[in-house]
């Protein structure tokens, strides 16, 4: 059902039925698809907030992505019908809207372009999708071949529904001199001040092709008439109707004729083969639509100069780490997928203009490991918006013309946790302390600090939050954004998130402190290392008195006083979130984890991963929230939630816990046989933002993806599979090599690019050693006083080579070192 090239992380899907939610994705800076495997399409672009150029039947409000996204016949896609004019038999590619089910089908997910392999009626068919690099425009290729040895007088339709554009102003027209076909539209407004925002909209979408089609047809209605979509009125008669589209819902219909000769035959102008491109995209006007069709239309060789600029811009950015294993599968999703979802959130910050501070810092985060550059620009341009009492903002303006939506109008509490933990995770990668000596600004002030004292005024603004127990308040929500009516009165608070900033302030301490060991750093530093391990210190104390319930942290207590989260509770008995970071604070000795993890294994782990919450609430809960309101294991409302069970695996592994880390890590990763697969409904080129969960609840449901790929998740899952299953962690001396690897992997073989250099790693079990012994070159890296292997490598590093002629030079080379890892193999 799924297969796996391994060479280039291709991932195959032979058939259209049993995932039929499957799909892939591209983006550019300006656009961004997600390409089902049936055909159907979701796709976005930026003018400057995210609008669409195909819509619904019904004009959609204005919303971010979905989850469990819901497809149904009139949904917007790119589909294709090839009819046989001798039989007229009729099938449509990729599957829908026909359905009828070809003799072979693939589904292809590649890195830079989607693509279908598809015979039927003894026709090969050969459809792909890839995108221009910097404009918003799709490009499509289809290819049809005759595979038998008789003559074939087929047509062709394209159907690319634009759908329902506008109430008021839409249509459509065939332009003769562009083969092209313009769906028109207005966007509607009601203040005067809109008119003059929208007036350079991109309101027309355009359907551009290569060769002159023999009709078209611009309404959809007429077009699927009496038959249906699945067997179109239009396509029964010979020729369509060519006619605009006068405030008609719009489609671009094109109808191409073609004779193929037979197979195998060699004859002069022999055609066994219909050949055809495409642009689809939103323009301003025919100008811009004819700018397209002669940057892409032009001449046949500028499509396969196009898609490999586009392929460049995809691997432009690659991760830093590729590894081999016993399990390919994890090798493949590793190696090409999971640097790949995490340049996509970095590289164009879930195509919003105002990001929330958390997803921008995260996603930032990832970047570490990819382009660290542009992850010190994401924490200077948040810096920057900080309020000058330490507070950060709920979202971050990317745009001028941006400003805060939907959530971020709401006041959430725990912005100011992620600055530390990302801004921590990039030192660790690029020794790049300088930084915290950077002075930057305030949003709100025409005072400029040191990022260091960014930091201190973000942990001294969380210190301040919190009420007579030493709790922090939650407001309207922390990290779980639906959170929004355990302390919107203002005395609500949460574990989580002081258990987060006591963490927060652990590893800033340790940070003051390295910075004090340096012999130009002031006293202050020091002591603000003291300082910071002692409020620390408090925070866990407090969450121990008021919020340990005997076997699990509660989740934290209400407006109205009543601690949630706990044993008593019938429903949102144990919380995930508050387990994990008590973990990662110091809150957990011993024997509270004796304690709690039989009760997190038994209550929250399924087959998909871990639960946020269990059990799920069923019905409203007016001292949690709108979370209690999500459907039982959809969302934050007792799913597995990826993001929350990616901090757990860290935690595990802090902890070295490795077994059941890695446990979860795979199964968060990649399903175990072909009914998990099924049950998923997804392929493995990206981790949703959740599987379904309530599943001692609803069994029958849970395990689906969200099919949703934007996710703070993917960060979390790099940096863990680099510094902590690979054991390949920066620190300020250089690399400190310490791998986790699980009892079934006799051996991991890892290729690691850092600070400049490159690391080809053996990591193997040996019965020789009784501890860890690391090589470098053949010779021995002893370990340091604390048991800690650490080889030394300076950043950006410059290497002198001598020549042949024994001339000197200097200059910046990758260097590469052979490693050697040997630990005991019990």
């Amino acid at each position: 059902m799924i297969t796996y090239n391994h060479k280039n992380g291709n991932v195959s899907l032979h058939t259209p039925t049993n995932m039929p939610k499957a799909c892939g994705f591209l983006w550019n800076k300006n656009m961004m698809i997600q390409m089902n495997c049936r055909g159907f399409a979701t796709a976005q672009f930026m003018q400057p907030e995210p609008a669409k150029y195909a819509h619904g039947p019904a004009l959609e409000a204005k919303t971010f992505m979905q989850p469990e996204h819901a497809y149904f016949s009139h949904h917007p896609g790119r589909f294709f019908y090839i009819k046989d004019n001798l039989t007229d038999e009729l099938f449509s590619l990729p599957y829908e809207p026909v359905k009828q089910v070809p003799s072979t089908f693939e589904f292809i997910a590649s890195q830079h372009q989607v693509s279908w392999e598809v015979e039927h009626l003894n026709l090969r068919c050969k459809l792909s999708l890839t995108l221009a690099t910097e404009d918003t425009a799709e490009l499509w290729q289809l290819s049809v071949e005759n595979l038998l040895q008789t003559k074939r007088d087929i047509s062709v339709y394209s159907y690319f529904p634009v759908g329902y554009m506008s109430w008021m102003n839409q249509s459509a027209k065939f332009e003769s001199t562009l083969n092209a076909i313009l769906c028109h539209s207005i966007t509607p407004y009601q203040k005067v001040d809109q008119y003059f925002v929208q007036q350079d909209f991109k309101d027309t979408t355009v359907f551009l092709s290569d060769v002159a089609p023999d009709s078209y047809e611009t309404r959809q209605s007429v077009f699927e008439g009496e038959g249906g979509l699945h067997n179109p009125t239009g396509i029964s008669n010979n020729r369509l109707e060519n006619k605009p589209a006068h405030y008609q819902t719009p489609a671009a219909i094109m109808q191409f004729n073609r004779q193929l000769e037979p197979n195998g035959e060699v004859t002069h102008n022999a055609n066994q083969a219909a050949e055809f491109k495409f642009v689809f995209a939103p323009v301003k006007d025919t100008q811009e639509a004819n700018e397209l069709k002669n940057r892409y239309l032009a001449h046949s060789l500028q499509f396969t100069e196009v898609q490999n600029d586009y392929k460049h811009y995809l691997n432009r950015e690659n991760g830093c780490l590729s590894l081999s294993s016993s399990n390919p599968k994890l090798d493949n999703f590793i190696n090409h997928w999971l640097p790949r979802q995490v340049f996509y959130h970095g590289d164009v910050n879930r195509l919003s203009t105002d990001p929330q501070t958390r997803n921008y810092l995260q996603d930032a985060m990832g970047m570490i490991y990819i382009n660290p550059n542009k992850a010190k620009i994401a924490f200077e341009t948040a810096l920057a918006q900080q309020h000058h009492n330490g507070e950060m903002p709920d979202g971050i303006l990317l745009h001028p013309e941006s400003e805060l939506k939907y959530i971020n109008q709401i006041p959430h509490t725990d912005h100011c946790v992620w600055l530390v933990i990302c801004i921590e995770a990039y030192l660790n990668e690029t020794a790049d302390f300088e930084f915290l000596n950077q002075s930057i600004g305030f949003s709100d002030s025409e005072d400029k600090l040191s990022v260091m004292e960014h930091i201190n005024l973000a942990l001294e603004f969380l210190y301040s939050q919190r009420d007579h127990r030493g709790l922090n308040f939650i407001n309207q929500g922390d990290w779980c954004d639906p959170m929004n009516m355990v302390g919107y009165k203002g005395i609500g608070v949460s574990s989580w998130l002081t258990l987060a900033s006591a963490y927060t302030m652990k590893l800033w301490a340790g940070i003051c402190q390295q910075m004090a060991n340096d012999c130009h750093a002031a006293s202050s530093t020091s002591n603000n290392a003291v300082k910071f391990i002692k409020l620390a210190a408090e925070l866990n104390d407090a969450v121990i008195e008021h919020c340990w319930d005997g076997e699990w942290f509660a989740r934290g207590i209400t407006d109205a006083g009543n601690c949630f989260g706990v044993s008593s509770d019938i429903e949102g008995r144990i919380y995930l979130n508050p387990q994990s970071f008590a973990m990662l604070s110091g809150a957990t000795d011993n024997e509270k984890w004796s304690l709690m993890q039989p009760q997190i294994k038994q209550q929250l782990q399924t087959p998909y991963g871990m639960m946020m919450l269990a059990p799920a609430y069923t019905h409203m809960h007016e001292d949690v929230g709108r979370l209690t309101q999500k459907f039982p294991g959809t969302g934050e409302n007792g799913s597995v939630y990826n993001h929350a069970g990616a901090f757990y695996i860290y935690a595990l592994f802090e902890r070295g816990e490795t077994e059941q880390a890695f446990e979860l890590l795979q199964t968060m990763i990649a399903a175990e046989d072909i009914q998990n697969e099924l049950t998923r409904g997804q392929l493995p080129i990206f981790i949703p933002n959740y599987y379904r969960g309530a599943y001692f609840q609803y069994p029958d449901e849970a395990g689906k993806s969200s099919q949703l790929f934007n996710t703070g998740t993917v960060a979390w899952v790099y940096r863990i599979i680099i510094e902590q299953l690979c054991g390949l962690k920066g620190c300020k001396q250089g690399l400190k090599i310490q791998p986790q690897l699980p009892k079934q992997w006799p051996s991991l073989d890892v290729s690691r690019q850092f600070r400049g250099a490159t690391l080809d790693i053996s990591i193997k079990r040996s019965k020789d050693v009784n501890c860890q012994h690391v090589l470098i070159d053949g010779e021995v890296l002893e370990a340091n006083n604390a048991g800690e292997h650490i080889m030394s490598i300076s950043p950006n590093k410059t290497y002198q080579e001598t020549n042949i002629e024994q001339v000197s030079t200097t200059y910046k080379v990758p260097k590469t070192y052979k490693v050697i890892v040997l630990f005991p193999e019990n």
